[in-house]
C-alpha cells in the first residue's frame, strides 16, 4: 500500500493570466501559494500529479529545530509557530502538535554531539534538555531498555504528512487561489530575457513570476533553460504499523530505528538516513558536488538499481512545450520499498519497543529525498533568469520548515522585509564549491 493522503478537489478551469504560477502541489509550494494568496495576489498552483503525493506525504513528519543546521535553525524556529497560526487562522486540520521530541542513545559520541548543539542552541534562545541516564530511562521507558542519556526538545512536534498539503491547498482555494492537478507544467516561456508564461499540458498561463518547487523534479526542469542546479535523490523506505500502545513516545529518535504518531493511533517508522543511491545521468553529472555529503554519511547508504531511471524525474533530455514530458509519464513518484529496509526497520522496532510485537504493517512505501550539496535548500530568484524563483532541495527538512520556506517564497516575490535572512540559501551558492559546508544534521 502506498502512503497515505487525503484527496482535494481541483479547480475547474486554468487562468489564463495570475499574479504567480506555482509548480509543484508539495508542502512548499501550497504553504508559497498560500502566503502570497494571504497578500492579496492571484495565485494559480499546477501540480502533475495530486497535491502532497510525493515526498510531502511520505515524511517522518517531525516540525524540530533540536539537531538543525544553524543555517536553517532561524527558519525552522518561525515554522514552529507559523504551523500554529494557520490552524488558528484557517481551522483547518495540519495535525500538528507541540508534542516533544525524544532522542535516544548509548553512544558517547552521539550524546557528545547533540550536548554541543545544545550549547549552540542556548545562544539562539531554544529550548532543549540533555537527558542524564536516569532522565533517559524514564523518558523511555516503554522501551524496557537503559539508555546512556538523550535528549528532549519540548517545544518542537509532529504534524500529519497524510493531510498537511491538502489542508493547506484547500485554505489557498478559500482565499481565491486556484489547484490544478493532473497538470504539468512543461516548461516557461520569456520576454526581454525575463520569464512571461508558463506553459501546462493544459495551457499558458501568463504571469511574470513562477515558483519552482518541484521537489525531485527541480533539477531537471531547470536544466532546459540553462540553469545548473545540483541536486541527488536519495531513495528511502517507511512503514507503518498499528498499535494500540500509548506508552510510546509520541516522536521518538535512537540510532536503530524512529517512530512517529500518527493521528489514527498508529505509529510511522523509518532508519534515519538509510537510504539507496539509484544511479542516474544526472546523479553521475553532479557527483563530484556530492562527494562531502556522502562520504559523511556513506555508512547509511547503499548502491539502488533502475529504479531512478525508470521514474524519469532526473532525466537528462530536453523536453518540447507541445509534447508530453516525463513529469506526464510519471504523475507521481511512487518508488519501489526497499523489502530487504521493511524488514530490519519492523524488525529493529519490535526490539526497541516490545509491546510491537504482533502488531501488523499497514503499509510501506519509499519516497525520493531531494537533496543538495550541502544540505540546505535552494531558495532564491535564478539570476539570470529574472521572474524564477527556485524553492527546491529541501533534504528531507522540507515538510517541517514548509511554513517558514513558504513565507520566505512569499516575501521574496512581493518584495516584502524577509521573515528571515535569505542569504543563506540563495542557488548562486552552488556555483561555488561545498567542501566543508555540509550540513551537519
Amino acid at each position: 500500500m502506498p502512503a497515505p493522503l487525503v484527496s482535494v478537489e481541483s479547480s475547474p478551469e486554468l487562468p489564463t493570466h495570475a499574479d504567480v504560477v506555482v509548480i509543484g502541489g508539495g508542502i512548499i509550494g501550497v504553504f508559497a501559494a498560500y502566503y502570497m494568496a494571504k497578500r492579496g495576489m492571484k495565485v494559480a498552483l499546477v501540480e502533475k500529479g495530486r497535491v502532497g503525493a510525493e515526498q510531502s506525504s511520505r515524511n517522518w513528519g517531525w516540525c524540530r529545530q533540536q539537531n538543525r543546521d544553524a543555517r536553517e535553525l532561524p527558519m525552522a524556529t518561525k515554522s514552529l509557530d507559523l504551523w500554529e497560526q494557520f490552524a488558528a487562522e484557517t481551522g483547518e486540520v495540519t495535525g500538528f502538535q507541540r508534542c516533544g521530541l525524544l532522542y535516544l542513545s548509548n553512544s558517547e559520541k552521539e550524546l557528545d554531539g547533540w550536548a554541543r548543539w545544545g550549547e549552540f542552541a542556548r545562544t539562539v534562545d531554544v529550548k532543549t534538555h540533555m537527558l542524564t541516564a536516569d532522565e533517559a530511562a524514564r523518558h523511555g521507558r516503554a522501551s524496557g531498555k537503559p539508555w546512556k542519556g538523550g535528549v528532549f526538545s519540548p517545544t518542537d512536534g509532529t504534524a500529519d504528512p497524510s493531510r498537511a498539503a491538502p489542508a493547506v491547498a484547500r485554505a489557498l482555494m478559500k482565499l481565491g487561489g486556484t489547484i490544478h492537478q493532473g497538470c504539468a507544467a512543461r516548461g516557461i516561456e520569456t520576454e526581454g530575457g525575463r520569464l512571461s508564461a508558463v506553459v501546462t499540458e493544459r495551457g499558458t498561463i501568463r504571469t511574470k513570476v513562477a515558483v519552482l518547487a518541484g521537489g525531485a523534479w527541480a533539477s531537471s526542469f531547470c536544466r532546459q533553460y540553462g540553469i545548473r542546479f545540483p541536486q541527488a535523490s536519495i531513495r528511502q523506505t517507511m512503514l507503518s504499523v498499528a498499535t494500540g500502545s500509548k506508552e510510546i513516545p509520541p516522536a521518538l529518535h535512537t540510532t536503530g530505528v524512529s517512530m512517529t504518531r500518527r493521528m489514527n493511533g498508529g505509529y510511522a517508522i523509518a532508519i534515519s538516513g538509510r537510504g539507496r543511491v539509484d544511479p542516474t545521468l544526472q546523479l553521475l553529472r553532479f557527483a563530484p558536488q556530492f562527494l562531502p555529503m556522502f562520504q559523511r554519511r556513506w555508512r547509511n547508504l547503499a548502491p539502488g538499481g533502475l529504479e531512478g531511471v525508470r521514474s524519469g524525474h532526473e532525466a537528462w533530455s530536453r523536453w518540447r512545450l507541445d509534447k508530453p514530458t516525463p513529469m506526464e509519464r510519471m504523475r507521481v513518484l511512487d518508488p519501489k520499498a526497499d523489502a530487504s529496509a521493511v524488514r530490519l526497520t519492523y524488525k529493529r522496532a519490535v526490539e526497541l519497543m516490545p509491546t510491537l510485537k504482533g502488531s501488523s504493517v499497514t503499509a510501506s512505501w519509499a519516497g525520493y529525498v531531494d537533496s543538495t550539496p550541502d544540505g540546505v535548500p535552494g531558495i532564491g530568484e535564478i539570476t539570470n533568469l529574472p521572474g524564477l524563483v527556485l524553492a527546491a532541495g529541501f533534504s528531507g527538512h522540507g515538510f517541517g520548515i514548509g511554513p517558514g520556506a513558504g513565507h520566505l517564497i512569499a516575501d521574496i516575490v512581493s518584495g516584502a522585509e524577509p521573515l528571515v535572512d535569505p542569504r543563506p540559501y540563495h542557488p548562486d551558492r552552488f556555483l561555488s564549491s561545498a567542501w566543508g559546508k555540509v550540513s551537519e544534521f
